[in-house]
């Protein structure tokens, strides 16, 4: 049975995933007409290290020793500043279809980085949990390839491979960090340090993008662009940490098969795509797979087994 703080992961994750399935198509739709790839990545990083900063003066101030702050640097690099600079660039080359796809990959990462970096046993509920969300994700994804571009390109898909590989070893290895502190804390360490690391190299591209020297101003595209900076940035990396306190890494990633299907909602609710019985299929193997992966044996569980029993006969 799941326990009360589990489930409430399992929520807040569900939530992440949804929020960044929008933000692929709402990026996408910004790129390269409205903003360059190196502008809103620039503009989600400066947002929310802003947004982030401010928060932590209204929570208990917790201190970092260097240590931390070191792993933290790893993390923003894995999870916020390379990987987001790679994925915009990468989704300016290729198709959300081929993005999505390359997506699915994650869990399979995050598997077995957990096995080698948190000694999370591999076992066979996880690894069929895996498989089964990986056929669903990408038997829905190509159910749906009529209705959405095709344009896509190798390098833009070798980056979209680079940007998930470097997500999945931000969601293993700050899984120790989101034990210790909030995830405020976290992020505004993490954001702070990629807002360093980018702006000497994409500050000049911020006040070249073309959604700021129009002379009308396009309501469409600043509310597109508000929903980028809050809801497919600020409120989704707030959360993570509050889903890798409560779950393991593996399950975490699960969520990403989540991501094809919203993708594919929102195309049957506007009238893209329509709704047919193979996408309630791949639905059922998604959710079949995560819970599989949430059942599956956990490190602790495994070293509780290993304990020599102390009750006397």
């Amino acid at each position: 049975m799941i326990e009360r703080g589990q489930f409430r992961g399992h929520v807040i994750i569900l939530i992440v995933n949804v929020l960044f399935a929008v933000n692929i198509s709402v990026s996408k739709s910004l790129i390269p007409g409205s903003m360059t790839p190196e502008a809103l990545t620039l503009l989600r990083i400066l947002f929310a290290t802003a947004m982030f900063w401010l928060s932590s003066l209204f929570v208990k101030r917790e201190k970092a020793p260097p240590g931390d702050l070191g792993l933290l640097l790893v993390c923003a690099c894995t999870g916020i500043a390379f990987n987001q600079s790679l994925f915009m660039a990468g989704l300016s080359l290729t198709s959300p279809v081929d993005a999505s796809i390359i997506a699915t990959a994650g869990p399979i990462y995050v598997m077995l980085l957990a096995a080698l970096i948190l000694k999370e046993p591999i076992t066979k509920k996880k690894v069929a949990g895996v498989l089964l969300g990986v056929a669903g994700g990408t038997a829905l994804i190509l159910s749906s390839t009529h209705s959405t571009g095709r344009s896509s390109s190798f390098g833009g898909n070798m980056l979209i491979v680079a940007s998930n590989l470097l997500y999945s070893i931000y969601v293993v290895i700050s899984r120790p960090l989101s034990r210790r502190y909030s995830a405020i804390t976290i992020m505004k360490w993490m954001f702070l340090f990629s807002a360093v690391m980018l702006t000497p190299f994409m500050y000049r591209h911020l006040p070249e993008a073309p959604a700021f020297h129009r002379d009308t101003a396009e309501w469409d595209t600043s509310v597109r662009i508000v929903f980028v900076l809050i809801g497919g940035t600020f409120v989704p990396y707030l959360f993570i940490p509050m889903a890798l306190k409560r779950l393991r890494p593996t399950t975490v990633s699960m969520y990403n098969y989540i991501q094809p299907i919203v993708a594919s909602l929102l195309a049957v609710m506007v009238g893209q795509d329509r709704f047919t019985p193979d996408k309630l299929i791949s639905a059922a193997l998604v959710f079949a797979g995560v819970y599989l992966v949430t059942v599956s044996r956990a490190r602790e569980d495994v070293e509780r087994e290993k304990q020599p029993s102390t009750t006397e006969e």
